[in-house]
């Protein structure tokens, strides 16, 4: 780390001086010990006080008179086994601005060689600041970090959590009393229903590595990664003259509100996709139509086969065809099955480009049968059990599907390897698309969850604790380098990839495009079901887009049903297109092109947001979502949906519209138009739809007139 001395330096737009820095409606001050981040929305002022510790003093809404916290002491871990806080006696060494912020650099008073940095972040009209931590080893020794809390923060009020409800599982789960978050909580709110306001964190660990809590002691409030006590627990090694980086976190604020969600389908949702760097915001054309093979034909498939199935689906308007699990010669060596294919992929993508796809493949992205070349050529690679075994994460089994596989570190030569395999299909074949699958890190279906991280001592990770986290951020570098090198390649990183059931995360959605959430095989209309409540489970709080929610077929009786659920998410589609009748392929490809219409007109796939008045979807009840344009006004799409409920029309208001400006609402079956009004009147008033069927869906245009 530099230190650098300066009275004043300009970058861009920003202003430095020795005090602090501005930028536009953002002020960020360094001045007697106090660090002071205030934009038009919130303050918060972190105290670097006479005894050494370092505290959060004050974190504020403007305008609000009541403060949020109490004194917090900031941070907390244990280095090599002894717990240090905020309070543990610090001293400044320096301070340096940053991409909207600055980074508070301290040493340790009673730890020689300890120095941290403190990376806080503050945007513009955003309730929310981002921290992170970097520590530095200026000693002799090497140093050991786990149980790392990167947030503490002391809500005033909360006590042992009496009046407050802890929103988990995505925010979406109420919890009363202590609570410790898990892979599945990348953002917590704690709502204090009695004074209608509230206290949120975000987490942008990766996978089983995050660590959320509230009121492991009175009014606490954590987040950071996984504690040493944890099955996946974090721990970090760090060399003499070497830093580390902690992953990043968020805190946020809100009031005057009895409902813990707003703040998710406003401050959290405008912040993952503005500031948090998500790889789908990146994409130009987002696609809204895909179809892959795993169901029906799982691995029964070959040339002629999706030659015939890329006609089909050609005519009802897919826009990616993915060639699901079955193409290749060998999990490992990934060379093409040439009695199913032949004259090998590239006639076969050529093709599926003639007729206006993308072509993709599945792929496994750590697996290797032991009968591979690169297997019995570099067995160093493979992860390890404690006993020195190779070891198969993805599953209590040692077999997949009937053959012996091996998991591959991603810390070792082979992410280099399976970068190059993918790289090879892009150059070769016109790859535009991979499904990257299995287990990486840990498995989503093993009950033996020590079943890991990797144990060899001759990776780029000193044990198993340290591993997982490495092999997680390994597994981004591969993506980074990916789209460094094909910046058109769509990367869809499966949950069993993620490691855990239908996981998806903030840090995942940073480097891969998106995520295949599930494998439902129901016909509508449960399936079409569980597709909606995943996409309402995971979203506003995860981007939309990236949900890739399988397996609703294109042959069933009631495919339209899902069809329409799916526009919640991210489109995609299997069964067998060769099945469909003209009439079928009629309607299919209307709502098809309709979507593509709408994407076009409103970019309606970039947002989403809870549709007023409607709950989690289930049997019984209505239910839908609008993808509403946030940013132009210029309106979105709507989803509406009723599954066997016994009320037979509802009404339909759709917020975060222009209150001034005109708006219709028209059906996209007939085209008809059910509202004409302003802004506000469509969210006070909005539209009546009714549903004469047992279960019955419809999309409607929300469009500014």
């Amino acid at each position: 780390m530099h230190k650098k001395n300066f009275s004043l330096l300009r970058i861009a737009r920003y202003s430095i001086a020795l005090i602090g820095l501005a930028y536009s409606e953002v002020t960020i001050i360094y001045k007697d010990n106090v660090l002071s981040l205030q934009n038009d929305v919130i303050q918060r002022q972190i105290s670097l006080n006479k005894d050494g510790s370092l505290t959060t003093n004050s974190f504020r809404l403007l305008g609000k008179d009541r403060e949020f916290v109490s004194k917090s002491d900031e941070f907390s871990f244990l280095l090599n086994d002894m717990p240090i806080t905020g309070m543990s006696g610090w001293e400044y060494v320096s301070h340096q601005p940053v991409k909207d912020g600055i980074q508070l650099n301290l040493k340790s008073k009673n730890n020689p060689g300890l120095e941290i940095g403190i990376t806080y972040l503050i945007y513009e009209e955003s309730p929310i600041i981002r921290k992170k931590i970097e520590f530095f080893n200026r000693g002799n020794s090497e140093l050991k970090i786990e149980s790392l809390d990167i947030e503490r923060l002391k809500f005033i009020g909360g006590g042992v959590g009496t009046d407050c409800w802890v929103m988990n599982d995505y925010a979406r789960q109420k919890h009363l009393g202590q609570f410790i978050g898990e892979w599945h909580d990348p953002v917590m709110v704690v709502h204090h229903h009695t004074s209608r306001r509230g206290i949120f964190v975000g987490n942008e660990a990766p996978g089983v590595m995050k660590r959320t809590s509230a009121f492991q002691q009175p009014s606490l409030i954590t987040s950071g990664l996984t504690h040493i006590d944890q099955t996946f627990g974090f721990r970090q090694w760090i060399k003499p003259d070497e830093n580390w980086e902690s992953t990043w976190v968020f805190s946020g604020l809100y009031s005057d509100s009895d409902e813990p969600m707003s703040c998710v389908n406003t401050s959290i949702n405008n912040f993952v996709r503005n500031h948090m760097g998500c790889r789908i915001f990146k994409v130009d054309q987002k696609p809204v139509f895909i179809y892959n093979t795993w169901e029906p034909f799982k691995h029964n498939i070959n040339e002629k086969m999706i030659y015939e199935l890329v006609d089909a689906c050609a005519d009802i308007g897919i826009e990616e065809f993915i060639i699901d699990d079955g193409w290749q010669d060998s999990y490992g060596d990934w060379g093409v099955d040439k009695e199913k294919f032949p004259n090998g992929l590239k006639p076969v993508f050529d093709y599926i480009k003639s007729k206006g796809m993308k072509p993709g493949v599945w792929i496994s992205l750590c697996s290797s049968e032991t009968k591979s070349e690169v297997y019995k050529k570099h067995p160093e690679w493979t992860v390890k059990k404690a006993n020195g075994d190779d070891i198969n994460l993805h599953s209590d089994e040692e077999q997949l599907y009937g053959w012996e596989s091996k998991s591959m570190c991603m810390t070792t030569g082979w992410k280099d390897y399976i970068r190059d395999v993918i790289l090879g299909m892009v150059n070769d074949y016109g790859l535009e698309y991979i499904k990257g699958d299995f287990a990486a890190v840990t498995g989503a279906y093993t009950s033996d969850k020590t079943r890991s991280g990797c144990h060899s001592p001759h990776h780029d990770h000193k044990d198993r604790n340290e591993s997982m986290l490495e092999m997680y951020q390994a597994t981004w570098q591969l993506f980074d380098e990916l789209h460094d090198a094909a910046p058109n390649l769509f990367i869809d990183c499966t949950f069993e990839t993620m490691g855990a059931l239908h996981l998806i995360d903030f840090d995942m959605c940073k480097h891969a495009d998106g995520n295949w959430l599930s494998n439902y095989v129901n016909q509508s209309p449960k399936g079409a079901l569980r597709v909606r409540n995943l996409a309402w489970s995971r979203t506003p709080t995860i981007p939309a887009a990236s949900l890739v929610i399988g397996n609703q077929s294109l042959d069933d009786p009631n495919f339209m049903y899902s069809f329409k659920s799916l526009a919640g998410s991210l489109p995609i589609v299997l069964g067998d297109p060769r099945k469909l009748t003209p009439e079928q392929r009629k309607e299919i490809k209307a709502t098809a092109d309709w979507l593509k219409a709408m994407q076009k007109k409103h970019d309606f796939m970039t947002f989403r947001q809870d549709l007023s008045g409607f709950g989690e979807p289930q049997v019984g009840h209505w239910d839908g979502f609008q993808r509403i344009n946030t940013e132009t006004k210029s309106g979105g799409i709507v989803g509406v949906f009723k599954q066997e409920s016994h009320q037979a029309e509802t009404w339909v208001t759709v917020d975060h519209l222009d209150p001034d400006s005109d708006y219709e609402a028209i059906l996209a079956t007939t085209g008809e138009i059910v509202f004409r009004g302003t802004g506000e009147q469509l969210a006070t008033k909005g539209f009546k739809v009714s549903f004469p069927d047992r279960f019955q869906g419809e999309l409607f245009e929300i469009n500014r007139r």
